[in-house]
C-alpha cells in the first residue's frame, strides 16, 4: 500500500559562492545549505549552478540537494533535483525527488517540491509519495 500526502512548512537557505572557474567564468556556483521545518524536518545541503541571458530577467539555474531528517516521523534521506528558468522575469521552476533516493525508512519515496517566497520568508509545498510502514 502507498501513501499520498501534500506537506507544507517553512525552510532557511543559506547559499556560499565559490569561486568561478576560468574555463567558464559565465557560471555561479554556489553551495547550499538548508533547514527543513514542519512535517519535514530535515537539513538540505547541496550545489548549485547558476547562469543570466543577454536580456534582463532572463536566467537558469539547476541544482542537487541531498535532503536528511524525518518526514512526518519516518527518518532517511532523499536527493531533490531542480530546474529553474527565468524568461524574462516569468519564473518556472521544477524540483523532483531523484527515483530511488529514498534511504532508511524514506526508502522507496517519490514525489515534487515547490517553493513560495512571501516577503522574506521560504516556504515548501511537497507533494509525495511512500510505501506503507
Amino acid at each position: 500500500m502507498t501513501v499520498a500526502a501534500t506537506i507544507s512548512g517553512e525552510f532557511s537557505v543559506g547559499m556560499t559562492t565559490q569561486p568561478a572557474e576560468a574555463a567558464s567564468p559565465a557560471l555561479g556556483r554556489m553551495v547550499l545549505d538548508k533547514e527543513y521545518h514542519g512535517a519535514l524536518e530535515a537539513r538540505g545541503a547541496g550545489q548549485m549552478l547558476a547562469t543570466h541571458g543577454s536580456v534582463p530577467g532572463s536566467a537558469a539555474y539547476v541544482a542537487l540537494e541531498t535532503v536528511t531528517g524525518t518526514l512526518q516521523g519516518r527518518e532517511g534521506s532523499f536527493a531533490l533535483v531542480h530546474h529553474g528558468l527565468m524568461t524574462r522575469g516569468q519564473p518556472s521552476l521544477d524540483i523532483a525527488v531523484v527515483p530511488d533516493s529514498g534511504t532508511g525508512a524514506l526508502a522507496g519515496l517519490a514525489g515534487r517540491m515547490s517553493i513560495r517566497v512571501e516577503g522574506h520568508q521560504h516556504f515548501y509545498d511537497f507533494e509525495f509519495t511512500l510505501p506503507d510502514a
